[in-house]
Formats: structure tokens, C-alpha cells, sequence
């Protein structure tokens, strides 16, 4: 599916299936992602300030420039995750992140 540059912002998608979804672009800000399979996602240079991403599955996901600006990644996979250019600033990383 093709979402990229969509405005998802404060959305509760926990759960959601969104492996291979194009969201490059898109605003997550303030999104409820926990739990959400996003497996081999394009999330390049999407805004995901403030977001939650709690055992969210982050495996393979390309996340280029992406904003994750105080987001919530605790218990994250984010195995073969590509992470170049990314924002984690003020974001919450559990010492036990899958990587």
C-alpha cells in the first residue's frame, strides 16, 4: 500500500499490520504504533515525533532522516532496520532494544 506523505497524526493504529506500506513522508506525529508490524516499511523522512512505538516490529523498515524526535521505543525490533539520518532525540530506548 501506498501512504506515503498521508497525515496520520494522534491516530491509535495499535496492532495494525502495516509490512511493506510505503509511508515515506508521511505525519505520524503523536501516533499509537505499539504492537504494529511495520516490517520492511519505507518511513524515509517521515515525522514520527512523540510517537509510540512499543514492541513495535521495525525489522528490515528503512527510516532515513526520519523524525522519531521523543518517541517511544521500548521493546522495539529494529533488526536490519536502516537508521541513517535519523532523529532520536529525546526518544526513550529500553536497554534491552532488539537490534
Amino acid at each position: 500500500a501506498n501512504l506515503s506523505e498521508a497525515n496520520l497524526s494522534d491516530t491509535n493504529l495499535i496492532g495494525v499490520n502495516l509490512s511493506k506500506v510505503n509511508l515515506s513522508g508521511a505525519n505520524l506525529s503523536g501516533t499509537n504504533l505499539s504492537k504494529v508490524d511495520l516490517t520492511g516499511a519505507n518511513l524515509t523522512k517521515a515525522d514520527l515525533t512523540g510517537t509510540k512505538l512499543v514492541d513495535t516490529n521495525l525489522t528490515g523498515a528503512v527510516l532515513n532522516e526520519a523524525n522519531l524526535n521523543g518517541a517511544n521505543l521500548t521493546g522495539a525490533n529494529l533488526s536490519k532496520a536502516n537508521l541513517t539520518g535519523v532523529n532520536l532525540r529525546n526518544s526513550y530506548i529500553e536497554e534491552n532494544l532488539t537490534a
